[in-house]
């Protein structure tokens, strides 16, 4: 079995699992609609073969095995439009269901590291940069990475800036906080604000302190070098993820870019999973 039709079975598998529609036809059928489950996958389908919505169509009516495990025919396949439509119409809440359930395939540890990358936003004429103030070249992505599996739990995407990296670093904690040991982070989140929220939640900071007075060079001392060693594990995932799917995305409304960010990511996480 080819790679491509393990991704397609993991994926369609696990993208049933949390829908509500999973007993529905995928097809639309007089008058009905496409499954949900159907579309989450033409769009994984697409990041993971890095292609067009056009093209992801006239690739998928030559490939029946994949057609046969969503349970499509070639006749069934529905215009690039609408699949691009759909984009909107699935909310960013299943997007970060789907993220974290696929890391989870993997069994994650309770080890966990912090880091951020950044994607360039796709380029754009500048009449219409002008006309919709799209000023703001690039997204900052904060990944939540499993220093063991390197599968990304969750992933925080801005255009603005606002909030610290503390804050961004809590935010992405707070959700798996039950199952996390330890956390790392370089020197750009340090922050007592941050160390403390941690501990709060039973999460042990493995943050260096910036040497601003002797005793500094204590708390330093005191991180187990082991486990911080393990937060490399974020740039090779952010690396994985650039190198297979590229470092820019294809949409132009920031809420499409964010999606399409956390799509990459558990297309990373499936892929990951099922590479041989």
């Amino acid at each position: 079995m080819n790679l491509t039709t393990c991704f397609t079975e993991e994926f369609v598998s696990l993208a049933k699992n949390h829908s509500d529609d999973a007993d529905e036809p995928a097809a639309a059928f007089r008058g009905g609609r496409f499954a949900d489950y159907a579309m989450i996958f033409l769009h994984g389908l697409r990041i993971f073969l890095e292609e067009s919505y056009e093209m992801i169509i006239d690739q998928l009516e030559v490939m029946p095995p994949i057609l046969e495990v969503i349970g499509l025919e070639a006749d069934d396949l529905q215009h690039p439009s609408t699949l691009n439509k759909w984009l909107d119409r699935i909310v960013m809440d299943v997007w970060r269901v789907l993220l974290r359930q696929s890391a989870h395939l993997h069994d994650p540890s309770p080890h966990v590291a912090v880091d951020a990358t950044y994607y360039e936003r796709s380029p754009a004429s500048k009449h219409y940069c002008d006309r919709t103030n799209y000023c703001v070249q690039t997204i900052e992505a904060t990944k939540l990475v499993d220093t063991e599996t390197q599968a990304i739990l969750d992933v925080h995407c801005t255009t603005t800036r606002e909030g610290s990296d503390a804050e961004v670093c809590a935010q992405l904690a707070r959700v798996p906080a039950g199952e996390l040991r330890t956390l790392a982070a370089d020197k750009g989140y340090d922050s007592q604000w941050l160390r403390e929220t941690l501990r709060n939640h039973g999460i042990r900071p493995l943050v260096k302190h910036c040497v601003r007075a002797p005793y500094d060079h204590a708390h330093n001392a005191r991180i187990d070098d082991d486990l911080y060693g393990q937060r490399a594990m974020t740039e090779t995932a952010n690396s994985s993820v650039k190198r297979s799917y590229g470092s820019a995305v294809r949409a132009r409304e920031w809420y499409r870019e964010f999606r399409e960010v956390v799509l990459m990511c558990a297309v990373y996480n499936i892929k990951h999973l099922v590479k041989p």
